[in-house]
């Protein structure tokens, strides 16, 4: 028996270790602006962590160790195992002899809000980088806006039971990614010191459907 109506709600904070920039509209920079703004709520111009943003850089982080390493893009998540497919979904039709089709995801990921701007002296700042031609040696300088480290985050994932038998397994393998994500970085510049962050406070609850499922804890 599925329990298709059961969710378990996951909490915590994405917690900003270094400056944090994932990339929001460019199509204008006025003279000596922000070449490379983050993205922003538009009601309130505060940053945001796009849900398709974490749950694409956890896909990508498990998808690596599980030894899935697609050439470009998306091309080759295919060919996922079930692990990974069952969790964040697939649009298309595997390609091996399971033959299995469209799959949707058991994981519902929120956009993440600021939620302590009252504690930053402020939100936003400056990183000037230069990018050097390396046959002419000419610079060409930009400024990337990032969220100041001690940035915090609110993080809420909703998991849909489908099979009570796999909520272990999955949480499992949706703590590796945590812990992958904890040990590498979000958005862009992680190789020049941005985005590195933690998970911390991490909580899980039932919120609809069967409460007698035994809930995994994460750290």
């Amino acid at each position: 028996m599925a329990f298709t109506s059961t969710k378990i709600k996951i909490t915590g904070v994405i917690e900003v270790k270094t400056g944090l920039h994932i990339g929001g509209d460019a199509s204008f920079s006025a003279i000596g602006a922000i070449d490379s703004p983050v993205v922003r709520d538009p009601l309130t111009r505060g940053p945001i962590i796009p849900g398709s943003t974490l749950k694409g850089k956890l896909r990508a982080l498990l998808a690596r160790e599980f030894g899935v390493q697609p050439a470009s893009g998306v091309a080759g998540f295919e060919k996922e195992p079930p692990e990974i497919a069952r969790l964040f979904g697939s649009s298309k039709k595997r390609s091996d002899a399971s033959g299995e089709g469209v799959q949707q995801s058991r994981l519902m990921f929120k956009d993440a809000f600021l939620e302590n701007r009252d504690e930053l002296p402020q939100v936003f700042e400056a990183k000037f980088e230069n990018a050097i031609d390396r046959l002419t040696a000419v610079a060409n300088p930009r400024q990337i806006e990032r969220v100041v480290r001690g940035a915090k985050f609110d993080l809420e994932i909703i998991y849909n039971v489908e099979d009570p038998e796999q909520i272990g397994e999955d949480f499992k393998n949706l703590q590796t990614a945590f812990d992958l994500l904890r040990n590498d970085y979000l958005g862009g510049g992680g190789t020049r010191g941005s985005g590195r962050v933690d998970l911390v406070g991490l909580e899980t609850c039932i919120v609809t459907g069967d409460k007698a499922i035994d809930v995994p804890e994460l750290r």
